[in-house]
């Protein structure tokens, strides 16, 4: 990423470049993304290709100001961090879905980042609902965030009975724990993009994926709360959890709210692909 197009980001997420790769500016760039870019998975439902190359996910992100999911916002985000100076790692991810069970290999894509001040932070702008900040990696504690209380912990055997694995250098798996569920199970070895590719085939195609059965869009709000479209239902979470949905009315209301509330022009609303189908 070049520093035009960095800088272009950069006002995307109505930021300034930061003077240094501090945690501070990281911490900033992070709850500002989740602000200002959707948590989204339109294209799957429009016909859209997912593309894991960086200038496909500029052209998207930055030049339609468009959303997106994992590989495409921590993909990209990653970039922007380098672009800046921080040391960037991608890394791979199973997801801890029904009765604990693991997600497929590559099913979803954080990042491990170092700043100037040497220590390393877990930053993730693509996982829906999850830490408002990045958290500290080599923290074994509790970390308290405004979405909950998180702990980056060393992975034991899963539900199935398949032991923790290891990483780069025999580095053991971890898992990333929210409110006392675990979220994800971590590799700690480095990965690049197009490691992802089949992941986001999987997730865009497979009828046994939950983004094939569903449409949801969704950020962080100024308050620290969250506002989703899921189909037709719009649902705002307070950051003290109280919530409130409301079913929303003609194509107009559902585009207008993709509009005012995303920043999302879209055409047509979309709807929820048959998930029989594999095209």
């Amino acid at each position: 990423m070049n520093s035009a197009q960095a800088d272009a980001y950069l006002r995307r997420l109505g930021a300034a470049r930061p003077e240094r790769p501090t945690a501070g500016a990281l911490r900033e760039l992070h709850l500002r993304h989740l602000r200002t870019v959707p948590f989204e998975n339109l294209s799957i439902h429009l016909g859209e290709e997912i593309v894991l190359e960086e200038k496909a996910l500029l052209d998207k992100v930055v030049g339609a100001r468009r959303g997106g999911f994992c590989y495409e916002l921590n993909g990209l985000f990653g970039a922007l961090l380098a672009a800046l100076g921080y040391e960037v790692q991608l890394l791979a991810a199973r997801v801890y879905g029904d009765e604990g069970r693991l997600g497929i290999p590559y099913d979803h894509l954080a990042l491990r980042v170092r700043t100037v001040e040497g220590g390393d932070l877990l930053a993730d702008v693509g996982f829906g609902a999850h830490s408002h900040h990045p958290l500290a990696f080599a923290e074994r504690g509790d970390q308290t965030d405004p979405a909950g209380t998180f702990r980056v912990a060393e992975a034991g055997p899963d539900p199935a009975g398949v032991p923790g694995g290891t990483g780069s250098a025999g580095a053991a798996d971890l898992d990333v724990v929210r409110d006392g569920g675990r979220q994800y199970r971590l590799e700690t070895r480095p990965r690049a993009l197009g490691d992802f590719t089949a992941g986001a085939w999987w997730h865009s195609t497979s009828p046994r994926s939950h983004f094939t059965r569903s449409l949801v869009c969704s950020r962080v709000t100024e308050d620290g709360g969250r506002i989703t479209l899921g189909g037709r239902t719009l649902t705002t979470t307070a950051a003290g959890g109280r919530k409130e949905t409301r079913e929303l009315g003609g194509d107009e209301e559902v585009l207008g709210t993709y509009r005012e509330v995303f920043g999302i022009g879209l055409s047509g609303v979309p709807t929820v692909r048959n998930p029989s189908r594999r095209d």
